[in-house]
């Protein structure tokens, strides 16, 4: 059973990075009909929705996409901010999305964004009552405390799920309302974002499965 837990805590999220890098790499080399660049189809869409303010700027990374909902920028990776594929039309869209959720107050996305400091705390903090507790047994009890802290992690990488699938539909809705992409254009489209959303999926239930094998082990300890 163990072996079979352990496959699935590898396996899985390197499954998730080959898909959506494969899966990137291939549309990324297919020129998109519009002829836009990631910065032109980010532009567009957010002078379209009002978001005058939200600045598109250049990243530094592959697939280093993200919009930072603090300062008020969408920023896109080299390839994707320069070049006119329907990779780049998809993941620039998809950034979009969360500064349209963030304009809108989707709560999924002010609660992660709240939740966000604290998790990074407790994640980092969790596994050090989590080692201590588990080598010796006397202090099962800082076991506990540490499952509580690595729960508030979970927690926010559960959060994560409704806020990415959310920005992907609502990438979607944009760029085929706008005529950005054509008809025989959006099923590509979809898979580099259905890609893309299946790190998070994969990341996900990695961290539920680790929480539940650690409660688990605390349960037996106090049975």
């Amino acid at each position: 059973m163990f072996l079979v837990y352990l496959g699935i805590i590898i396996l899985l999220p390197l499954y998730a990075q080959f898909k959506v890098k494969s899966t990137y790499n291939k549309y990324a080399r297919i020129r998109s009909t519009s002829g836009m660049t990631g910065a032109e189809v980010a532009r567009m869409i957010l002078d379209h929705n009002g978001l005058h303010d939200v600045k598109v700027v250049e990243s530094q990374g592959f697939l280093s996409d993200h919009y930072n909902p603090i300062t008020k920028i969408v920023a896109l990776s080299p390839q994707n901010y320069r070049d006119a594929s329907v990779a780049g039309t998809a993941v620039a869209a998809h950034e979009v999305g969360h500064a349209i959720q963030d304009k809108e107050a989707y709560a999924f996305l002010r609660f992660r964004h709240r939740l966000a400091p604290v998790a990074n705390i407790t994640s980092n903090a969790s596994w050090i009552f989590i080692m201590i507790g588990l080598f010796v047994g006397s202090l099962n009890s800082l076991l506990g405390i540490g499952i509580l802290l690595m729960a508030v992690g979970v927690l926010f990488q559960i959060v994560t799920l409704p806020v990415e699938f959310n920005a992907s539909s609502r990438a979607m809705n944009q760029i085929v309302e706008l005529g950005i992409i054509r008809n025989e254009e959006e099923p590509h489209a979809k898979k580099v974002l259905s890609a893309a959303a299946m790190t998070y999926v994969a990341a996900t239930a990695v961290a539920v499965l680790e929480l539940l094998r650690l409660v688990l082990i605390f349960t037996n300890r106090n049975d």
